[in-house]
């Protein structure tokens, strides 16, 4: 039997803003950009019960809750917190599957012998996040991804919900078919139309039933999932096949220059998971959206595998340079495409190139210090003018000019 862990980092940015702004704390807080053009990257659970959610645009948001405090996103500072949180999940399993920064998947099974039952994991798993980090995080135990995660999301805020496998098929059938992994809008009002309303309407019906107007391969998925089977595993980034880190702007960006700090921070961020897992890689892709929503990704193949930052940067500089064209950006990411044949060592492994020694050195004083304790002067410079803005930010009713 297994046991699966989802912890979700509970309004992630939002928290880190009130936790290193204690005037914050107990506060509506809006992380977000332009008042007008931006849109709300957290919203705090205080400012919540008035509407604002994430992904709102920041004028309905103020409109809706014209009292809040809003602040500019600090995405280093949000990166740092999310290596200091899965640092902890690493104490307890190797078998991590990240979902973005303040979220994953943990397969504790073979860590119960060691440290107790499942749910007991998570309580000490959230309580050191709470203790070290000052955050909170819920957490969802079942034997499938699917469960877990549905039980994390019932449990916030810092909270914590286990289902166990003969609860599995209650727990889930008062919930909305909306659920239901993969299910989306268009997919939702067919499955009303047809009479199913609820998660326990699907699992009520056979499974022919719904394979018959669903289609084979999504009636099956269907059914499977209303009774809460997921096979599905926990992927780690050692069985990932690409390891990557994006961040979305708060405004649209525009200028290579102005870019270079941001594709430069995710070459490191990528570069320190790579190291962490024992992995290296030969294709490097940035992905860019622009302005208008396009989204594109370009791709090349260095001459040799890596997990150097400053050769992955390089790579996805040369990438940014040729696509940019000028134009605005909300979005970019960098990512190392994985190779299983890098994974195997030849019969006569090369040196270490000499970077690596540095890399080593800077991955241990991360450990200790914080990934703010070293980093390149670009990023530091960009850290510095993002640092200003969060000082000088001011409650939404008085905007900053």
């Amino acid at each position: 039997m297994r046991a699966i862990l989802h912890v979700d980092m509970d309004a992630f940015y939002a928290s880190v803003e009130q936790r290193d702004n204690p005037s914050l704390r107990g506060k509506p807080v809006i992380v977000g950009g332009h008042a007008q053009r931006g849109v709300v990257v957290a919203a705090s659970y205080e400012v919540r019960p008035f509407g604002v959610k994430s992904a709102m645009p920041m004028a309905r948001a103020v409109k809706q809750a014209p009292h809040a405090i809003v602040v500019k996103p600090r995405f280093s500072a949000y990166a740092e917190a999310s290596e200091q949180v899965f640092a902890i999940f690493e104490r307890y399993t190797p078998l991590i599957e990240p979902l973005s920064l303040d979220e994953a998947f943990l397969d504790v099974t073979a860590s119960v012998g060691l440290f107790g039952a499942a749910a007991d994991i998570a309580k000490r798993i959230r309580k050191e996040i709470a203790h070290e980090l000052n955050l909170p995080a819920s957490a969802g135990i079942a034997t499938a991804k699917f469960v877990a995660k549905i039980a994390s999301d019932l449990a916030k805020p810092n909270g914590q919900r286990e289902v166990r496998p003969e609860e599995t098929v209650a727990f889930l059938a008062g919930l909305p078919v909306s659920r239901l992994w993969g299910v989306g809008p268009k997919t939702e009002e067919a499955m009303k139309r047809a009479g199913l309303v609820t998660i326990g309407d699907v699992a009520a019906r056979d499974a022919a039933w719904l394979e018959e107007r669903f289609g084979a391969s999504s009636g099956k998925h269907l059914w499977e999932l209303s009774h809460g089977i997921d096979a599905r595993d926990v992927v780690p980034d050692r069985a990932a096949k690409s390891v990557g880190a994006e961040d979305t702007f708060e405004e649209d960006l525009t200028g290579t220059e102005v870019l270079k700090p941001h594709v430069h921070a995710q070459a490191l961020r990528v570069a320190r998971r790579l190291r962490r897992a024992s992995l290296k890689g030969r294709v490097v892709q940035l992905k860019l959206k622009f302005a208008d929503f396009t989204l594109i990704t370009r791709r090349t193949t260095l001459r040799e595998a890596t997990d150097d930052g400053q050769v992955i940067y390089r790579a996805a500089l040369e990438l940014l340079e040729r696509a940019h064209e000028g134009k605005a950006l909300r979005l970019t990411g960098v990512s190392v495409q994985l190779d299983e044949d890098e994974a195997q060592l030849g019969l006569f492994p090369a040196a270490a190139p000499k970077s690596s020694k540095l890399n080593e050195a800077m991955d241990r004083i991360a450990a200790r210090f914080g990934s703010k304790a070293i980093t390149m002067a670009d990023i530091a410079g960009a850290e510095a003018s993002d640092d200003d803005h969060h000082r000088s930010e001011k409650p939404v009713d008085k905007p900053k000019r």
